[in-house]
């Protein structure tokens, strides 16, 4: 109980919060639902052979098939209408597609729960260098394409299963059904929810798997010197005032140390002459 009291005490569980470890919870969780819906399946549908000897007809004909669905395996008996019984087997082997499927789900849920170990009670030795975000993303990034790889698999793979186990078709594989004085109709067509169900979990894992990619990627370093900011740029000084100097200022050749204009003129020697004009010519004029 100590040890545990330890663990918990040092784990850093705020990494759950942020993307990183959050989306790591669903893969986690999600992976469990796609393996589970499928690996777990098991359905039955029923058929009846109404014979022209009601004697020999068998009205309630179950058959029943689960995963890995290899149908080519399973059989039932039908009459044969002339007193006996004969054994039919179903057509088809989908095992390949559903084990697929179900191992890459159970190895994504086992590396998701490792990497959340690794992020709760280690995550200052994952980001010491590098090397251990390379390996998180080189796996997230197989586990995404076999994500997609295994759901389309088995999406094709569903859907053959389907087909092979519709009474509609099965009645066909009955020689007795052959004769049109028997009748043979389906009763009870199998429940494929749950397979339906691990179908769209596959492709949620999908998704989930590839946004993870990108909070992955930012923890291995490689994008950081491209997100640095530029560096700033020194700004010019600006003038304060009109008339001052500055880097770009040049002297004013109307400016002068005194304000308006400035006629030079000598000092008059004598004050008391002046000059007249008289008809259009200067004429001096004294004055006492």
């Amino acid at each position: 109980m100590e040890t545990v009291n330890q663990l918990v005490a040092t784990g850093q569980f705020r990494i759950l919060k942020v993307p990183l470890g959050f989306i790591k919870v669903l893969e986690w969780i999600f992976a469990i639902f796609a393996f589970a819906t499928c690996g777990s399946y098991s359905g039955m549908f029923k058929m009846s052979v109404d014979c022209k000897n009601k004697s020999d007809s068998n009205l309630n004909i179950e058959v029943e098939f689960q995963y890995p669905f290899r149908l080519h395996q399973v059989y039932f008996d039908a009459p044969t209408c002339k007193g006996g019984q004969e054994r039919q087997f179903l057509v088809g082997d989908y095992s390949s597609s559903a084990e697929f499927f179900v191992t890459i789900g159970v190895f994504s849920f086992l590396y998701s729960m490792a990497a959340l170990a690794v992020y709760v009670f280690a995550f200052e030795k994952y980001r010491e260098n590098n090397k251990a975000p390379l390996i998180d993303f080189g796996v997230t990034c197989v586990f995404t394409f076999m994500w997609l790889v295994s759901s389309a698999a088995w999406a094709k793979g569903l859907s053959d299963v389907k087909m092979a186990t519709d009474p509609d078709r099965v009645v066909v594989l009955i020689p007795a059904c052959e004769k049109a004085e028997n009748l043979c109709r389906e009763v009870h067509d199998p429940v494929m929810s749950g397979l339906n169900t691990s179908v769209v979990f596959g492709f949620l894992n999908l998704i989930l798997w590839a946004g993870n990619l990108w909070f992955v990627f930012k923890e291995t370093g490689i994008v950081a010197p491209f997100m640095r900011p530029p560096p700033a740029q020194e700004k010019q000084p600006a003038p304060e005032s009109f008339g001052q100097q500055s880097g770009y200022s040049q002297e004013d050749p109307y400016a002068s140390s005194q304000g308006g204009y400035q006629p030079e003129c000598e000092p008059d020697s004598q004050p008391w002459r002046r000059t007249a004009v008289v008809l259009g010519k200067a004429v001096p004029v004294a004055f006492p």
